[in-house]
């Protein structure tokens, strides 16, 4: 198989006949055509030298394989690459030729084996592992299922129940959890690893340890019935929660056939459906979402001049309400120290103690232990003044959303904050320049945007200024990767990319649609269907209608002519509704924040209605969920649309990883541009058009999408390249 990828694998046979094959394609040294081909080659040499009794398989600079190379994916499915034949990589030479071999194999696993690295392991016939190794088969999550025998391994391994809940959560398990259940036959120092793992082959090639193909034990699986049972109870638990995709229950498919009808009959179905699932639609917009995700690091401009990221070691927080303490917790937990600022001893305590709160959930979870939260804790101070700023590296404010209040703090920073100190602010709607108008520091002034509860949630929006100098930049990136979160760079706008393109239309359609006769609770149902975590109003409910109402008033400020305003929310206030936290917005909540449909709500959207002058539409009364999603979602569209091509956003991926991660939106579409392109730029635009000339200036098409909409182009193309196109 000729191949575009990299990677390879080398051969050493020392003098005690054990042959050690490494794997060698960096970063996590990942199977890609190239390494697969080279392994079987290194086994059929290793297979036919005399002077070889045993092989052990290892991978260089501390990693074993983080998995299949998933880029051959996507050369199969774009024609560069044929397809291997069914069963080619899992039967023919992980089963056939390495499994059944006459000679031994034993994994000498360090740092992580994930995917078709823990595939592999597992067909060797023994496993030795380093403390603290990730094993795991996470392809679930990237649309496909464990295609080289991880379906039948596993459930004889670590037997089917645990080998189902690492399957459909995509968590790894750590080494010494492995080897208590069964996945690794011992964990030794890094030091020792190579040599103990040349023993063991030996051992086994002479019989002095067990010679086990996994994929024929079976003392691990449960009598057919039980597992019939399990695996029932695990498909109904698949359709709840993941409706929309088909790929879980085509590996639980696999598992099923392997138990019923033997591993030989599972390996063969498990390659029949690993070969459907490359061309399914979610597989190919979760795979775009896991290049998309790691390609937001890359800024032109930016990251290709060859800056080194500062150290940052100390970071000051302005204000300790949910977001401060929230972003506090975060950068404690990578162990940075941080100072919390607050304006008295009593807002102190409280941003202090809400840190706390938040580590001690951990511990009650048992993802912390005591000894490690108060480490943690020990990295927090308190501070009521500037004094302890004169050494910090960073500053995040995140003050209430107040301009003056923000000016006032940054002129306070430059100040007392040393020259190289990054100044950050978390803001999620007022402009960047504005906020350092007072200052001289324009260019390391930046916005770091959190998303809420911000210790959990996983992006961080980077929002530069035409002054934020690319070493800032650089730096805040840096951090972002360490506390990991996902970082996106946008530019600086109302609302920068999330807020802009997603909150504002996707409310502000949802009250139009409610004030014209949709019901609110079926929009939210069918918004739920399509994948969304919830729907428009459910969603104001959740941030509050202090916020929702802020936030859009932004929006009406800065784009006049594409604004619905709708009264509904302003009226709901009146009565004292503010959304859950009061326990009554568009739902109301039960002590355990449980939601019900309030038929009051229609009291307030006819009064709205009233108010604002507009008629129950008869056709807008009856819309179908696909039309919903439309009126709904098209919008998005059309403002992401804008915000691609004032370059807010430099590629259209940033876009559709900034709304899965910032917004929920659901990534087995893609991300809102690779959706919009699967429906087609002609179709979307003719709906915008159409609504526009019925319903008003809120729907009308952005010249962007009227122009690629025209041509039936991709949104998604950069500018250049749709252009040339046009």
């Amino acid at each position: 198989m000729t191949s575009r990828t990299k990677g390879k694998t080398t051969m050493e046979v020392g003098g005690d006949g054990v042959a050690v094959v490494t794997i060698i394609n960096p970063p996590v040294n990942s199977l890609s055509f190239d390494v697969l081909d080279n392994l079987k080659s290194n086994y059929e040499e290793a297979l036919s030298r005399n002077d070889v009794k045993a092989i052990v398989i290892t991978g260089a600079k501390g990693k074993f394989s983080g998995g299949f190379d998933i880029s051959g994916f996507g050369e199969v499915q774009k024609g560069t690459r044929k397809e291997p034949k069914v069963g080619y990589l899992s039967i023919d030479i992980l089963t056939d030729l390495f499994e059944a071999a006459r000679k031994p194999s034993v994994a000498a696993i360090d740092g992580l084996a994930l995917g078709g690295g823990l595939e592999l392991a597992m067909a060797c016939h023994a496993r030795i592992s380093t403390p603290g190794t990730q094993l795991g088969l996470p392809e679930l999550q990237l649309g496909v299922i464990p295609g080289f025998g991880g379906t039948q391994r596993l459930p004889r391994l670590v037997g089917l129940t645990k080998a189902l809940e690492m399957i459909s959560t995509s968590k790894p398990v750590k080494a010494e959890e492995g080897h208590s259940l069964g996945l690794v036959d011992t964990v030794v120092p890094p030091a020792e690893l190579l040599n103990a793992a040349r023993r063991w082959a030996l051992d086994i090639a002479e019989r002095r340890k067990p010679w086990v193909c996994s994929v024929s034990k079976t003392d691990k699986l449960p009598p057919l019935g039980e597992a019939r049972e399990i695996l029932n109870f695990a498909k109904e638990q698949t359709r709840k929660q993941a409706p929309n995709l088909k790929h879980p229950l085509m590996c639980l498919e696999a598992i099923e056939v392997g138990i019923v009808s033997g591993p030989r009959a599972g390996l063969e179905k498990e390659a029949q459906v690993g070969s459907q699932v490359v061309n399914l639609d979610t597989t190919k917009s979760l795979i775009h979402v896991f290049f998309s995700q790691r390609g937001t690091t890359k800024v032109p401009g930016v990251t290709d001049r060859g800056l080194v990221p500062r150290k940052i070691k100390k970071v000051a927080i302005i204000g300790g309400g949910l977001m401060g303490s929230g972003i506090a917790t975060a950068l404690i937990l990578s162990n940075y120290t941080v100072i919390l600022k607050e304006v008295d001893d009593k807002f102190l305590e409280a941003g202090i103690g809400r840190v706390k709160a938040n580590l001690q959930s951990r511990v009650k979870k048992g993802r912390m232990s005591q000894e490690k939260f108060e480490k943690t804790m020990s990295l927090l101070k308190g501070s009521l003044d500037y004094e302890s700023f004169r050494d910090v590296d960073m500053v995040i404010e995140a003050v209430i959303e107040n301009i003056s209040l923000k000016q006032q703090i940054f002129a306070e920073l430059e100040k007392y904050c040393p020259q190289h100190c990054i100044l950050a602010s978390n803001t999620s709607t007022i402009d960047l320049n504005k906020i350092g108008e007072r200052t001289k520091s324009q260019d390391r002034i930046i916005g770091a945007h959190f998303f809420s509860p911000a210790h959990v949630m996983p992006l961080l929006e980077i929002v530069r200024t035409n002054h934020t100098s690319p070493q800032v930049i650089v730096d805040l990136l840096d951090v972002g990767k360490k506390i990991k979160k996902t970082p996106v760079v946008v530019g600086n706008c109302t609302g920068f990319a999330v807020n802009r393109m997603m909150f504002f239309p996707y409310t502000q359609a949802a009250m139009f649609l409610a004030e014209r006769g949709t019901d609110p609770y079926l929009i939210d149902r069918a918004v739920s269907k399509f994948g969304m975590p919830m729907g428009p109003f459910r969603l104001c409910d959740l941030i509050g209608f202090g916020v929702a109402v802020a936030t859009a008033t932004q929006f009406v400020e800065n784009f006049p002519e594409r604004t619905y305003k709708s009264m509904i929310i302003p009226l709901m206030q009146e009565d004292k509704r503010a959304g859950e936290a009061t326990r009554k917005g568009f739902y109301l909540y039960d002590d355990k924040r449980k939601a019900k449909p309030d038929p009051e709500i229609k009291k307030y959207i006819e009064k709205a209605r009233s108010v604002s002058g507009v008629n129950i539409d008869s056709k807008l009364e009856k819309l179908s969920e696909k039309e919903i999603i439309e009126m709904t979602l098209f919008p998005v569209v059309n403002e992401a649309c804008r915000v691609f091509e004032e370059g807010i956003a430099v590629k259209a991926a940033d876009l559709d990883i900034a709304g899965i991660m910032g917004m929920g939106f659901p990534p087995y579409r893609g991300g809102i541009m690779f959706w919009a392109d699967s429906i087609g730029s002609k179709y979307i635009h003719s709906k915008l058009d159409e609504w526009s000339k019925t319903y008003g200036d809120f729907f009308m098409p952005c010249a962007f999408l009227a122009e690629r909409g025209s041509k039936g182009a991709p949104l998604s193309a950069p500018l250049e390249q749709a252009r040339s196109r046009l």
